[in-house]
């Protein structure tokens, strides 16, 4: 059986030969793990970026940086493919792992998630680790103190020694990468939320633009959350009857959403909470499906650039 950490142990291995290359710190923090900055202190960069999001993936999707015009505005683009979409996602990628203790907080994915496997998702997902590598990517612009290190090694059940710590924030260029870079995830998210089953979605593939940077971390937030909901395009591969794909397919795509219209920031101010907004709103803006059973294609949504710019704050 694949294991997942391992997999992704191997895709930072570079950074762990070679920190500086990538502009990327590593320590050992408290009990021994191991800390790897690609953002909070550390510069990082595109490459860095690539690396981190791959390994959020586990290893098992590609991912590369090109340039593509939104209207008006020309930005770099992040391009994603997968293998096992429910490996490589669901049971990696998806940032289903809330990292709560006292005031410390952190959004936790990558392939640890499958060593702690509580979440409800792992229920249909046939895949529980139970090796002592343990690789975890937080959303963060805090290094977590010795009580978080061990709140994780107790869930994950990992020697400290095999704890590989990934860490970037929302405002740095690996942070933004890195959530442009979950345009398929959020697909295959989406698709499962609204009836698909995770066996049915066999491939998937994508491209979303990349948040300019921005020091403040709740316009971080929104400018690249706004780059998936407004941005981004997702090619799915299915193996499902044609007459669900027709009734589903226009559920997929953010626009769907009663919030849709809205810039991120925007919704937050309102609702408050992250998990307040319409979870139908996180999703690709556009997406394509192509049934291998049937050979039938499909197509919804739209890219919507004027709402890429309002979220830069740029005058088109």
């Amino acid at each position: 059986m694949v294991s997942l950490n391992q997999s992704a142990l191997d895709v930072i291995g570079p950074v762990l030969a070679n920190p500086g290359l990538y502009g990327v710190h590593v320590e050992k923090g408290p009990k021994g793990a191991t800390f790897l900055d690609f953002g909070i202190d550390a510069p990082g960069g595109y490459p860095a970026a690539i690396i981190f999001s791959r390994a959020c993936l586990a290893g098992m999707g590609d991912v590369t940086i090109t340039s593509v015009d939104y209207g008006a505005i020309a930005l770099p683009t992040v391009n994603v493919s997968v293998a096992l979409p429910t490996l490589s996602c669901m049971a990696s990628q998806y940032a289903g792992w809330a990292i709560s203790q006292d005031t410390y907080f952190a959004m936790g994915s990558g392939p640890a998630r499958a060593l702690k496997a509580d979440e409800k998702i792992f229920e249909e997902i046939d895949h529980k680790e139970t090796g002592k590598i343990a690789v975890l990517c937080m959303e963060t612009n805090k290094k977590p103190p010795e009580e978080v290190v061990n709140y994780i090694l107790k869930k994950t059940g990992a020697p400290p020694e095999e704890l590989y710590l990934l860490m970037a924030p929302t405002s740095s260029i690996t942070g933004s990468v890195q959530v442009s870079a979950r345009v398929v995830e959020t697909a295959v998210h989406k698709m499962h939320e609204i009836g698909f089953k995770l066996g049915q979605i066999t491939a998937g593939s994508g491209a979303a633009p990349i948040a300019p940077i921005h020091p403040d971390g709740l316009e971080a937030i929104g400018r690249t959350n706004d780059c998936v909901l407004y941005g981004s395009t997702a090619h799915m591969t299915v193996d499902c009857d044609d007459a669900f794909i027709v009734e589903k397919i226009g559920e997929i795509p953010s626009s769907s959403s009663k919030d849709y219209g809205r810039t991120f920031k925007e919704l937050f101010a309102e609702y408050g909470d992250f998990y307040n907004i319409d979870p139908l709103l996180f999703s690709p803006a556009r997406i394509t499906v192509a049934n291998a059973r049937t050979g039938s294609f499909f197509s919804a949504g739209s890219i919507n650039p004027t709402m890429l710019a309002k979220s830069f704050g740029y005058k088109i």
